[in-house]
C-alpha cells in the first residue's frame, strides 16, 4: 500500500529526522511512504491547494504565523479522511485536537517505537475509510462511503441515510446495521449514529457536527459513552 505523508515542521533537522523514521516504518511494514516536508503551515497550504491527496499529516504545532492546530482546522474543514498527528514539545494543545479529530499527539523528542505505533493506527483508519455501503435505489446501485454517513433513521419501512447526500431506501434498520463497521452505534430503535461526527452526548440526544440532534434511547447513554471512548 502506498501512503502520501506530509511533514510540516519549521525545524528542517526535526523534519528530516521524522522523515527517516517514516521511511524505516514503511520498509519494515511492507508499505511505500512518499514523504514531503514543509517548513511552514503556509508552504504546506500552497502545495495542498494544488494537490489534496495526502493520507497522513505529521504537524508540528509551534510554528510561525500559523501554527499546526490552525493548519489542521483549515484542512479538516473539507477533508475528513486525512489522518492528522500532532508533534509537539508541549502538552498544552491536547484539547484542541478534539476539534480536528487528531489521531494522536507525539511529544518531542520523537521516539521510533511511538511513531511507528501511531502510523500503524493511521493505516488502520485509512483502511476503514475505504469501506462503503452499497444500496439499491430507483436510480440504480449507489456507493456510499461509510465515513461520509452522519446518521441513519428509519420511518415505517424506509431507511434514510444522512451524509454527503440524503438517500432513502426500503429496508430494515437491522439489515442495514449489519453492513456497517464499529464506528457506528445503534442509538435506539430508530437511529444509528456515526461516532466520527459526535460532538456532544446527553442523556436524551446526540449532537452531531453541523448541529443535527439524534434522539438517544434510555439505557444507551452509558454504552454510547464507552463505545465513543474506545473508538477514539
Amino acid at each position: 500500500m502506498e501512503y502520501r505523508i506530509a511533514i510540516c515542521d519549521d525545524s528542517p533537522a526535526d523534519a528530516e529526522y521524522v522523515a527517516s523514521l517514516v521511511k524505516a516504518w514503511a520498509s519494515e511494514a511492507g508499505a511505500i511512504a512518499l514523504t514531503e516536508s514543509f517548513t511552514s503551515a503556509e508552504s504546506f497550504l500552497f502545495r495542498y491547494e494544488e494537490d489534496k491527496n495526502f493520507d497522513i499529516l505529521l504537524l508540528d504545532i509551534e510554528m510561525g504565523r500559523m501554527n499546526g492546530v490552525e493548519l489542521a482546522k483549515r484542512v479538516r474543514s473539507a477533508n475528513r479522511e486525512v489522518q492528522i498527528v500532532f508533534i509537539t514539545g508541549y502538552n498544552d494543545y491536547i484539547a484542541d485536537g478534539y476539534d480536528v479529530e487528531a489521531l494522536h499527539y507525539i511529544l518531542k523528542p520523537v521516539h521510533k517505537e511511538k511513531l511507528e505505533a501511531v502510523l500503524e493506527r493511521a493505516r488502520e483508519r485509512l483502511k476503514k475509510n475505504e469501506a462503503a455501503l452499497f444500496v439499491s435505489t430507483p436510480d440504480g446501485m449507489m456507493r456510499l462511503p461509510l465515513y461520509e454517513i452522519r446518521f441513519i433513521e428509519v420511518r415505517s419501512n424506509y431507511v434514510t441515510i444522512h451524509g454527503a447526500q440524503e438517500v432513502t431506501v426500503k429496508m430494515t434498520l437491522s439489515a442495514l446495521e449489519k453492513k456497517l463497521d464499529e464506528s457506528f452505534f445503534r442509538a435506539g430503535r430508530s437511529h444509528i449514529v456515526n461516532m466520527r461526527y459526535i460532538r456532544k452526548i446527553t442523556r436524551t440526544e446526540v449532537i452531531l457536527e453541523g448541529g443535527a440532534a439524534v434522539p438517544l434511547s434510555r439505557g444507551c447513554y452509558e454504552p454510547l459513552n464507552r463505545a465513543f471512548i474506545r473508538y477514539f
